[in-house]
């Protein structure tokens, strides 16, 4: 059971605590900066002038401490302390501070509550202006509509601005999920191609050592020994890469998960060892001054070789193919070439070979070909760009 830690106590004080501080500082900063009137703090006798103050701390604290649960009733507080202060003629500007808190309410409820929040936090600052106008019609009080009509646009901007915020994060939100998405995708057919690539060519690898086995196995009891031997070495190699694939896709989610100790083109003389031992008989040709490549376009070579010559061993109806990889300055050139048939790799969308090898090159933005020959059999190109600072690393 996964549990996360607790925040610290000062974090999980409720925002009103600390306003409710703040009040608490102020007053004991007036009660030791004016001793001279310790008296009229015990023996106060009403003075109006001191009510403001009063208001503005009780409604602030109220409202910091309903913000997050209830906004709404955040709102009717500060809309209550507006009213209440239209009595204050000594300091007028208090109605217009609580009307400015209710206005902050309503550009939070904008911006991070749903829209129907949004709308009823719009409506009651709306609803308590038309409600005072009205009563100070029916009552023949002295309104200004001017000054409501101010208010109203002040409600308005409010819930404006907390409504464009809003919108920013949702966008915001469906662009990292239109991307985390695409990178699942990306990722996922990474992993489809490595698993393709690694298992494919094996399984062709011990289809043919199989086949080849149970031909000669009343005659030639050796080669079918060969054959077997062939199989358990070419099995237990497809089974560790299975396991260090699915142990690198069991590590933690932020960690990068290579899916297995990644091969290159050193290791084609390798690949040829096992393609002779299935009885396909590939040549290999080396071009150019080979040196260290980007670990990205030495897996993506290494690959196209492999998928090529399983072709080879599955479809070509061929036992010899001719690989040529040249070394240039600026890219890398691999070929594969055979004289069989070509049929089944020349057919599109028959397998996810041709495709594997396809995205891998256009990965590296490089070039592909693929189809048979017109003098017969079939021919896999592609050239991989070399970036230029890998290119420079070599000597004239």
């Amino acid at each position: 059971m996964i549990t996360e830690p607790r925040p610290p106590l000062l974090r999980r004080l409720p925002a009103g605590v600390w306003v409710a501080a703040l009040w608490t500082a102020l007053v004991v900063f007036r009660f030791f900066t004016r001793a001279d009137e310790l008296r009229h703090l015990f023996d106060y006798h009403g003075n109006p002038e001191d009510m403001p103050l009063v208001v503005t701390a009780v409604v602030t604290t109220l409202v910091a401490f309903l913000l997050v649960r209830l906004p709404l009733a955040a709102i009717a507080v500060a809309l209550a302390g507006s009213i209440f202060a239209l009595g204050m003629w000594q300091v007028p500007e208090t109605t217009g501070l609580q009307f400015l808190i209710a206005d902050a309410v309503v550009g939070y409820c904008a911006a991070t509550r749903s829209r129907a929040v949004s709308l009823s936090a719009l409506g009651l600052p709306l609803a308590t202006l038309g409600a005072l106008l009205l009563w100070g019609a029916v009552n023949d009080y002295p309104v200004n509509p001017l000054a409501y009509a101010g208010f109203g646009a002040t409600v308005l901007i409010a819930w404006l601005v907390g409504n464009t915020i809003h919108q920013g994060r949702a966008h915001t939100e469906a662009l990292r999920g239109r991307a985390t998405e695409q990178a699942v995708t990306a990722e996922r057919l990474r992993i489809a191609r490595e698993l393709h690539d690694m298992v494919a060519h094996n399984i062709g690898i011990i289809a043919i050592q199989a086949g080849m086995g149970s031909r000669v196995m009343d005659t030639q009891p050796a080669e079918t020994r060969k054959a077997l031997n062939a199989i358990e070495a070419t099995s237990r190699e497809t089974l560790a890469g299975l396991r260090r694939m699915l142990g690198a896709l069991r590590q933690g989610e932020g960690e990068s998960a290579p899916l297995e100790v990644a091969p290159g083109l050193d290791e084609l003389e390798r690949m040829v060892e096992k393609a002779a031992g299935a009885g396909v008989r590939v040549a290999l040709t080396r071009r150019g001054d080979a040196r260290t490549l980007p670990p990205e376009v030495d897996l993506a070579a290494y690959r196209i070789v492999q998928e090529a010559v399983t072709n080879v061993v599955k479809h070509s109806g061929t036992r010899d193919c001719h690989v040529t990889v040249a070394y240039e300055d600026r890219e890398l050139g691999v070929t594969v070439v055979d004289l069989g048939a070509g049929a089944a790799t020349g057919t599109p969308g028959t397998g996810y070979g041709l495709a594997g090898m396809r995205e891998r090159v256009a990965l590296l933005h490089g070039e592909f070909s693929a189809g048979p020959r017109p003098e017969g059999g079939f021919r896999v190109a592609a050239r991989l760009p070399i970036p230029e600072e890998a290119a420079l690393e070599v000597g004239p």
